[in-house]
């Protein structure tokens, strides 16, 4: 399966936002270049960002993510900074993670640690 299979796919179920087309979604993560390589041959930074695409365009009200920069490099970090600012203004975002980078955005923490 090739990523805009993988998002065409994934887009029957969690339809994604319907005025970015699945090629514009794939340049705007970076991934215009191999939107027809097979996702086997992705490295982990290329797939992570394939799942934050998915996740991140998805016309859903909630996104719930884990660790999400996960197998990414600065510039992944960046463009998941600039994906949550761009596209998720509307939404009710739950990170779960140990970075402080990948939630700095939110407003309201809660630490399992004050809860033990």
């Amino acid at each position: 399966m090739t990523g805009k299979e993988f998002l065409s796919f994934h887009n029957q179920f969690k339809p994604l936002f319907s005025h970015l087309g699945l090629e514009e979604i794939l340049s705007i993560i970076g991934l215009e270049k191999a939107m027809n390589k097979q996702i086997r041959y992705f490295s982990s930074g290329m797939k992570q960002r394939l799942k934050l695409a998915q996740a991140i365009f998805a016309e859903v009200p909630v996104l719930l993510l884990d660790e999400p920069c996960t197998n990414l490099d600065a510039s992944g970090y960046q463009l998941y900074h600039q994906l949550i600012e761009q596209y998720c203004g509307n939404k009710l975002i739950i990170v779960s993670s140990n970075d402080a980078q990948e939630m700095d955005f939110c407003r309201e923490k809660i630490s399992i640690l004050d809860y033990k």
